[in-house]
């Protein structure tokens, strides 16, 4: 599970990177992939990522009330 992990970090960290190189990434849908650029910045994320990831902490935060 932790190279996995790793993997995706270093895929998401290499996203604005990849969008420079091919445009066509515009076309994924939002959801998937958000591209901010602006003046020669490029930012990238997944919408879905960060769900997933405040749903986890608020997942693990909940069960810890609970003990």
């Amino acid at each position: 599970m932790g190279y996995i992990l790793i993997i995706l970090g270093l895929i998401f960290v290499a996203l604005p990177m990849i969008v420079r190189v091919f445009p066509s990434v515009d076309k994924i849908p939002w959801i998937i992939l958000w591209v901010y650029k602006r003046d020669g910045f490029y930012f990238a994320t997944s919408p879905i990522l960060i769900i997933l990831s405040i749903l986890s902490i608020i997942y693990n935060y909940v069960n810890r009330l609970n003990l």
